[in-house]
């Protein structure tokens, strides 16, 4: 290798006719070369600082495949992290809340807030769909509400879309591109039945190829499930083991229109009992005109959350469900606040 380098040095070396060639002083500045393209190599053979950083979260981190000689690193990290959402009485967000004004507890014994951010980061949002026989009078309005609440995305962002009718499908995987996005929704018919229950679970299963943190699934639906093979203690289940916040928006007919089937009867408490879960909301839309704003309001709504971090107190590892209760102590002179968080974990595992 020294020998090509110096014979690379001899080839550019030019004399100029009547110059007096000085070997000794070429070959101190081929040692030069020499020694720098060494070092070069060594430099290159060495791991780049942070090149591998390790995330926070429950699981076991281990750097496999260690060299001759060199031991397994591995790396231990609980940490908790909770979304925390915060809004006045008319539902608007508040924002420049600190440290100090919250309080969380596990299990009813308050632990120590360790990390505190209220940074806009970048998501990793999954949209489900609805496109059964009951959305075609209403599809249209709801591809608007999934393009607003797409135009709220920051350049990191990444998408994937899931539709369903007789069956939940993936339509489209992980993207950053919205053009993409916006093109697979105008290609869409509504028809069929209902299998919300099964969509959320695929949506639940891709977001474990999420590249973000922070993690979200987006419905849009007319209705509760009639044709799912999951039930909802099935999706109930699943929905606590994911660490991903869940928002819905459902759209239903006015009473007033017409007798809903028992299936949308149930809608409505569904899916807010396991948005509640992850620490999300449901918004239930009668006024289609109504679409596009909601879905920009929930757009916002996780560019504009508070993120707690704390170590359990309790390291035991049994899997077990801890519950979470965060308590504000607001500033003085606002009024009474709705706070939304998930509602607990399952610990991690032996």
């Amino acid at each position: 290798m020294i020998e090509r380098v110096e014979s690379e040095s001899a080839t550019v070396s030019t004399r100029t006719e009547g110059e007096a060639v000085k070997p000794k002083r070429r070959s101190s500045a081929n040692r030069k070369r020499a020694v720098l393209f060494l070092a070069l190599c060594a430099l290159l053979a060495c791991p780049a600082i942070g090149q591998s950083p390790v995330p926070l979260s429950h699981s076991k981190t281990t750097l496999d495949r260690p060299r001759p000689g060199q031991k397994t690193i591995r790396v231990d990290v609980d940490l908790v992290l909770v979304n925390i959402t915060v809004t006045d009485p008319y539902s608007r967000l508040v924002t420049g809340l600190e440290r100090e004004n919250f309080r969380v507890f596990e299990n009813n014994l308050e632990q120590e807030v360790i990390h505190f951010s209220s940074e806009d980061v970048p998501i990793s949002i999954g949209v489900v769909f609805d496109l059964s026989g009951s959305m075609s009078n209403k599809v249209d309005k709801a591809r608007l509400a999934a393009l607003q609440f797409f135009k709220t995305a920051n350049p990191q962002d990444e998408f994937f879309l899931v539709s369903f009718n007789d069956r939940a499908q993936l339509v489209c995987t992980f993207t950053t591109s919205i053009e993409e996005l916006q093109t697979r929704l105008l290609y869409t018919n509504a028809k069929g039945r209902t299998a919300l229950l099964d969509a959320i679970y695929l949506a639940l299963s891709q977001m474990k190829g999420a590249r973000n943190t922070k993690r979200a699934l987006l419905i849009i639906s007319d209705g509760g499930d009639n044709h799912s093979r999951y039930n909802e203690r099935d999706i109930k289940n699943f929905v606590r083991e994911s660490d991903v916040q869940l928002y819905a928006v459902g759209i239903y007919e006015p009473l007033a229109n017409r007798a809903r089937t028992p299936e949308e009867m149930s809608g409505p408490s569904l899916l807010t009992e396991i948005t509640e879960m992850t620490g999300g909301r449901a918004f239930a839309v009668e006024n289609l005109n109504d679409l596009p704003d909601i879905a920009a309001k929930i757009g916002m709504e996780l560019r504009n959350q508070y993120v707690l971090g704390y170590k359990p107190a309790n390291a035991e590892r049994d899997a077990k469900w801890r519950k979470i209760k965060v308590r504000l102590k607001p500033p003085k002179g606002l009024p009474p606040l709705n706070v939304y968080h998930r509602t607990g974990y399952y610990a991690p595992t032996k």
